[in-house]
């Protein structure tokens, strides 16, 4: 391989470890001469829970974000085509040039192994100013908008985000769905394992999804008060709009794990048409909502890893 074929490959695996919608990993990665091609992978959709693939989108956005931010901390400029859609093709990265690291994408790629999704409370400390100004500034970077939500909004999006839960616990297709992607130590290599799930339920203002399972991690001590909550937002609500709330979704990730903070997406607010316009109402309807965030200080244990498929299931270097 060519070095422009090894730094697609590179990338490539790299965006192996972006996040995704109940650890499905939606997608795969096609490396073929100087181009890296996201595709969706509809065999790993949720057909009940996402019937119109919004989530698959953002799951593989935030991949294609994990794959550029590899490819600019080598220094490789790059150009992206934005295709989207719920089948094939949803992007493509194609190197043009190469130069010096850009510093924030170094920064970005070292902060990808120490990202976990923690369900538990948040520690006491507030979040410091600045580091909330640096995941504000992630995600305008990405072309779309994040509205801090006053304590009063946090009520209201704890009503929102029980009301899709138990939506969703009343509807027996979804439940079975999603019983078939959590719990037990997921050997396959894709879901959310026992070891991610808290033991109970946590204490926080807004309710976190009710996996209908018992998990063995340590719900932790507290409540989140400190917590803050934020909604992710934009102008559009096309399927390339969805993709680039996943880029926005690892872009502010990762600004806020290298800022000292964790952050838990919510999507079950978006995934319900009722509750999405309650979501909607929290941005004064200036545009469409696609993900909630939750950000708090780092506590000082991490939980574990999720699994991931084997390589061979995801990517693919053609010759």
């Amino acid at each position: 391989m060519n070095d422009v074929t090894q730094a697609l490959a590179r990338a490539a695996d790299t965006a192996r470890r972006a996040p995704s919608i109940h650890n499905t990993q939606p997608w795969r990665l096609v490396v073929a001469g100087p181009e890296l091609e996201v595709r969706a992978e509809p065999s790993r959709q949720l057909i009940e829970l996402d019937p119109d693939g919004h989530m698959m989108l953002v799951s593989c956005g935030a991949a294609l974000h994990h794959a550029g931010t590899a490819l600019a901390a080598e220094g490789w400029s790059v150009e992206i085509d934005r295709i989207a859609g719920t089948a094939g093709p949803v992007a493509r990265i194609r190197v043009t040039g190469r130069g010096e690291p850009d510093p924030a994408a170094v920064r970005r790629l070292a902060a990808i192994p120490r990202r976990h999704t923690d369900r538990r409370p948040v520690p006491p400390e507030p979040v410091p100013a600045d580091a909330l100004a640096a995941v504000t500034r992630a995600v305008t970077g990405t072309g779309l908008r994040i509205h801090v939500l006053r304590r009063d909004q946090v009520i209201d999006l704890a009503v929102a985000v029980d009301h899709a839960i138990r939506a969703e616990g009343t509807d027996d297709r979804q439940r079975a769905e999603l019983a078939g992607w959590v719990g037990g130590d997921r050997a396959a290599g894709t879901g959310v394992p026992d070891t991610s799930i808290p033991g109970e339920a946590p204490q926080t203002t807004v309710p976190g999804r009710d996996f209908g399972v018992t998990g063995t991690l340590p719900p932790g001590a507290g409540h989140d008060e400190s917590a803050v909550y934020a909604v992710v937002f934009g102008a559009g609500d096309t399927p390339i709009d969805w993709l680039r709330a996943g880029e926005a979704l690892s872009a502010a990730w990762l600004d806020a794990v290298h800022s000292g903070l964790t952050l838990l997406p919510f999507s079950a607010p978006a995934e319900i048409a009722s509750t999405r316009l309650l979501i909607q109402r929290l941005v004064s309807h200036v545009g469409y909502p696609y993900l909630v965030v939750r950000l708090g200080v780092a506590p000082a244990d991490t939980v574990p890893d999720t699994p991931r498929l084997p390589a061979g299931e995801t990517l693919e270097v053609k010759p």
